[in-house]
């Protein structure tokens, strides 16, 4: 009985001195109990770290990045601090955001004063009643899911540079929330289907968007847009819509490509071999990039492009739609009034007929 009672005092014992050792060696953070941690935080000044200098120079060395090393395995971690990120969301609330949106509201202002000055510009000589095919269906697919696509991530796309300060007074923080996470997957899912009507619109028209004599005569009227009675030479697509179809293409992949560094970040290094090449004609840039500013830098292009594109296509959008009478029709049923055809792309008819009336 005795004998029973010394053994469990003795293991009560036992457990508090383990955990008393434990409790200990915790704050200490020495296995013997020789309070290094506390006797290195006394010996180390306050303001210095061992073997550098002042704390104002450790932290400007460390603002540029330095990257020092890790044992995880994600490397990234090194870098404690790194200032582009700043510079980044300065220019991307700043600059980006007001000149982006002084150039959409230009465009649609522009689109505006043309159509009250100009008017809609219709069919001179009136709808014939007879029609040429313009598209087929297989053309019509590729526009129109390249033009939804773009369409939907043009308007998410903007709801994460200005919703914001636009959506979220009027919905709520919990709405705006919920409507900017859903419209990022739909943008993360939504890029694969514009990149397809990328390639297919390419692989369809790039034989009628080669630059030809015509469209320099095109340009140098206006496209006949500014004086009634004017109808310049075109092919199947004239000057203006050849601008518009390479701007996409260019600009399209661009997009593409920036996006898919960001939907993959730090797997792409772009810039550090791009930047190599400029430097070749003079420019001064910096070619030793960590993959954190490679995505930086991906998404300021991003961005950039985004907001030039939406602007372009705010442009077509106008002169495809009321801008412009019989122009709906040609991505819509897929065939065009003939006198339409006739004032807009005569050279284009001309080839349909055989070399008759342009």
């Amino acid at each position: 009985m005795i004998r029973n009672r010394i053994g469990r005092a003795l293991g009560v014992l036992g457990f508090a001195a383990v955990l008393v050792y434990a409790t200990a060696a915790g704050l200490t953070g020495s296995p013997s109990l020789g309070n290094q941690a506390f006797a290195q935080a006394k010996e180390a000044p306050s303001d210095t770290v061992r073997g550098t200098g002042g704390s104002a120079e450790n932290w400007r060395v460390i603002r540029k990045g330095v990257e020092g090393y890790v044992s995880i395995p994600d490397k990234k971690a090194g870098v404690l601090v790194q200032s582009e990120g700043d510079n980044l969301r300065a220019f991307r609330n700043g600059p980006l955001s007001v000149w982006g949106g002084w150039g959409m509201l230009a465009v649609i202002v522009l689109a505006g004063v043309f159509y009250l000055v100009r008017g809609r510009i219709k069919v001179e000589a009136g709808l014939s009643g007879r029609t040429i095919e313009r598209f087929n269906p297989l053309d019509r697919i590729a526009h129109w899911l390249t033009a939804t696509s773009f369409i939907i991530l043009a308007l998410t796309g903007l709801n994460i540079l200005y919703g914001k300060f636009v959506l979220m007074p009027i919905i709520g923080q919990g709405a705006f929330a919920a409507l900017t996470y859903w419209g990022k997957v739909a943008h993360n899912y939504i890029a694969f289907a514009f990149i397809a009507g990328l390639v297919l619109i390419f692989v369809l028209w790039v034989r009628h968007n080669m630059p030809t004599k015509a469209d320099l005569q095109w340009l140098a009227m206006g496209g006949g847009m500014f004086s009634k009675g004017a109808h310049p030479p075109a092919y199947k697509f004239n000057a203006g819509q050849k601008i518009v179809f390479w701007a996409t293409i260019i600009g399209g992949g661009l997009l593409a490509f920036s996006g898919v560094c960001l939907l993959f970040p730090f797997e792409f290094h772009p810039f550090a071999p791009f930047f190599k090449f400029l430097n070749l004609f003079g420019f001064s840039l910096p070619t030793q990039l960590s993959g954190l500013q490679e995505t930086q830098l991906a998404l300021l292009g991003h961005g950039i492009v985004a907001l030039i594109m939406i602007a372009l296509i705010l442009g077509h959008i106008y002169l495809g739609t009321i801008g412009m009478e019989g122009a709906l029709d040609a991505v819509t049923t897929g065939h065009v009034d003939e006198n339409w055809a006739r004032e807009h792309h005569p050279l284009w008819v001309a080839e349909l007929k055989g070399g008759g009336h342009h």
